[in-house]
């Protein structure tokens, strides 16, 4: 009988382990045979003392609950009634079969097929790497902690076999205009070696780009918040839904409940993970684009790898075979090697971060850091010997069936790698924007808006505005503020309300926003015995390859007695200023830059209340429906 890797990984541990680990996994199989509709039996909790004893610090065990058809949930693996009970039943047997070989004097089926590879290869350095690890593993520093890790290691290796099925490639590349996207690769290869003739850069390289260009912006989108399915309305994220049997069956254990408060309708969002899935939803978050993604970039031939950031993101990356080096790609982002992005730009506080191909698993959290000795500090789940000895024992099952020639292309690309990790590089400016995927409110909760001044190890104040999806599409980012409601409206972004006057913004230094309750007015101005207040705002187009084709902005502002309100907008070395008159002023200076900011300066007044003399945005209470603020940006492609 055929044994499946996870078995064979599984027959590797001593007689006495593989006893103990096969009767477990036995058991829970004919469990579920024997009684297929009883619940309890199709799922394993995590902190079962049994199973983090007898199945956890055992090679290959938990892998064969995974090829039985296990799936991870939060606290438990399930069997789902979408599962293969065909695939459990080959997996039960093939451990039944060498469970009955041990107990019966005869030879271990994985002796006799490893002293066959052996003899074939005529290499011991290929046998040796080929046989299990005989040291004891460090103990980990949490069992529970441990437990939930090598869950996740194992959940994200074994998925990642599913972008090497022959006809799910073949049903994603129907879907890639392939041909389009290579020619364009190769039209841009052509006119960078016509620019520069030492560009060390390849076809799949700029193929690379294309592909994240289309994916990003025609073949997948983002979900927030669903419209109601009935009136189109708002809806708000409310307690998950049951999947149903079709969900379980594409991989959605979660479904999440996004419900309308005006028509008392839930509007369904399952979590798929399948990929198959997503190439016909092509919608999801940061996990769906990713999963998308890598298998499109394998079913286009690229060598791709999945990542996930124990900060909750995910994203991938793609061999450089000219470069010699893997490559950043974000799809949600639609960037490509820019890996500071998340540490610099995004705000993170980055732990562990690990790649899974087909072929290994890798720790690359230190090429997305240059603050190493902080990560170290934050790396305390698991203790490192512990991760390490975890990860070799995966590649060593995984490359069994490799060739010698393919182990050591792996070894010297990782190589490589160490030597990159322990030589951290400095930020560059495609790494400082922040997140531009999903909605502002969103992003300012997770906190990934925050963006670090350049050169600068600090965080700065605030918020930069990038496009979205919306008006990346629309070529227009239109914001307006009321300083009645305290609230900006991003129009362009399907009127997006963001709550607060300092929430959108970029840097303020001694301002506040004042209520008159008695005079029924509000307004910002410089705080109590400040001489001179500035805040400004941000927007960098950059990141999405756009520019600004025509700009124009209204600002109210007022002044007493000798208060002052300075107003100008800088891009790059050209300043602008403009009038504060609450009228539109278009700016056709600023046409063609990738980015600026709107800055106010006050200052000036007299005695005790110099600090009201110069004042912003100015209005009613009952003005509920003005704008104090306002920026219009017609934006064309950089």
């Amino acid at each position: 009988m055929a044994m499946t890797p996870a078995v064979t990984a599984l027959c590797e541990n001593c007689n006495e382990d593989f006893l103990e680990a096969a009767n477990l996994l036995l058991t829970y199989a004919d469990n579920i045979l024997r009684y297929p509709n009883e619940e309890k039996y199709r799922s394993i909790r995590l902190g079962n003392p049994t199973f983090s004893r007898k199945l956890l610090p055992i090679k290959g065990a938990v892998e064969c609950l995974f090829e039985m058809g296990f799936e991870e949930a939060e606290t438990h693996l399930v069997f789902s009634k979408s599962a293969s009970v065909e695939q459990l039943k080959l997996v039960r047997e093939s451990i039944a079969a060498e469970r009955y070989l041990r107990l019966h004097g005869g030879q271990p089926v994985t002796s006799a097929a490893q002293a066959s590879v052996d003899a074939a290869s005529g290499s011991s350095a290929a046998a040796a790497s080929s046989q299990p690890v005989t040291s004891e593993p460090p103990h980990p520093s949490s069992l529970e902690s441990s437990m939930s890790f090598f869950v996740t290691l194992q959940s994200n290796f074994h998925h990642v076999m599913t972008y090497e099925n022959l006809d799910l490639q073949q049903k994603a590349r129907s879907c890639i205009p392939h041909q389009q996207l290579l020619a364009a690769a190769q039209r841009k290869l052509t006119e960078t070696l016509k620019a520069d003739t030492e560009c060390q850069l390849g076809v799949e390289d700029f193929l690379v780009m294309e592909l994240l260009r289309w994916f990003k912006q025609d073949f997948f989108s983002w979900v927030g918040s669903l419209p109601c399915s009935h009136c189109e309305g708002a809806t708000q994220n409310a307690s998950p839904l049951s999947p149903t049997t079709d969900d379980l069956r594409w991989g959605a254990q979660r479904v999440e409940n996004h419900f309308c408060q005006s028509c008392r309708l839930s509007t369904r969002f399952p979590r798929y993970n399948n990929p198959e899935k997503l190439l016909e939803t092509r919608t999801g978050r940061c996990g769906e684009w990713a999963n998308c993604f890598t298998l499109c970039c394998r079913a286009m031939g690229l060598e791709a790898r999945y990542v996930w950031d124990s900060t909750d993101h995910v994203w991938t990356e793609v061999y450089s075979v000219s470069q010699r080096r893997w490559l950043h790609c974000d799809s949600c982002e639609n960037v490509c090697d820019k890996p500071l992005l998340y540490e610099v730009g995004w705000g993170k506080k980055l732990a562990y971060i690990l790649a899974f191909s087909k072929d290994q698993v890798v720790d690359v959290t230190w090429r997305y850091s240059y603050k190493h000795p902080e990560v170290l500090l934050r790396r305390t789940r698991v203790q490192e010997a512990w991760l390490l000895h975890t990860i070799n024992g995966l590649n060593a099952s995984r490359q069994q069936s490799l060739s010698p020639g393919r182990k050591n292309e792996l070894t010297e690309r990782l190589i490589v790698e160490l030597v990159e990790f322990i030589s951290p590089k400095k930020p560059k400016a495609g790494e400082l924007g922040g997140r531009s995927s999903g909605s502002l409110a969103w992003r300012l909760a997770r906190g990934e808006t925050r963006t670090p001044c350049t050169g600068s190890s600090t965080q700065a104040e605030g918020f930069v505005f990038i496009p979205t999806e919306n008006e990346r599409t629309d070529r227009l980012l239109h914001v307006c503020y009321n300083a009645s409601k305290d609230q900006y409206r991003r129009v362009s972004n399907n009127s997006e309300l963001i709550q607060g006057w300092d929430k959108c913004v970029w840097a303020k230094e001694s301002v506040l926003r004042k209520v008159e309750n008695d005079w029924q007015m509000v307004y910002v101005a410089r705080t109590e015995n400040s001489c001179v207040g500035r805040i400004s705002w941000k927007f960098d187009f950059a990141p999405v390859g756009l520019k600004i084709k025509c700009v124009s902005v209204m600002a109210i502002s007022q002044t007493f007695h000798s208060g002052k309100v300075c107003w100008h907008l800088q891009a790059g070395q050209i300043t602008t200023e403009f009038p504060g008159d609450g009228k539109m002023q278009p700016l056709p200076s600023l046409s063609g830059s990738s980015g600026f900011s709107v800055v106010a300066v006050l200052s000036g007044g007299e005695g005790d209340t110099s600090w009201q003399h110069a004042q912003l945005f100015r209005q009613s209470l009952k003005q509920t429906e003005e704008s104090s603020f306002e920026i219009l940006i017609h934006l064309e492609n950089a």
